[in-house]
């Protein structure tokens, strides 16, 4: 069974920065792209990054560009999310997920005050 936990969620301040991580079980996770998605109150869940098996070819959100990077361990099964310059509107309930979308984790608060 797979399973998905994030990590590093938090409060801080507009400007700030905050790092999430996810531990995945229950796959051979070197052979699954990964991605961190978002969902803020009201809205619908909306991509942020992604990185494929290798870690190769990523991608990310235009809205993040410049300030988030994704990036993966493959020898602790990981992935991770470093968000820098972080605004109020990045304030959101933040996934992680195999595929991505074929597995998700709980998810991890992250709100950014002004």
């Amino acid at each position: 069974q797979v399973h998905l936990v994030e990590s590093g969620g938090g409060l801080v301040q507009a400007g700030g920065s905050l790092r999430l991580s996810c531990a995945a079980s229950g796959l051979t996770f070197s052979r699954y792209g990964m991605g961190w998605f978002r969902q803020a109150p009201g809205k619908e869940r909306e991509f942020v990054a992604s990185i494929s098996w290798t870690g190769r070819a990523i991608n990310h959100a235009d809205s993040v560009k410049g300030r988030f990077t994704i990036s993966r361990d493959n020898s602790k099964n990981t992935v991770s999310l470093q968000m820098n310059s972080l605004k109020p509107e990045d304030t959101a309930v933040y996934y992680c997920s195999v595929g991505p979308g074929q597995y998700w984790g709980q998810g991890t608060q992250v709100t950014v005050s002004s």
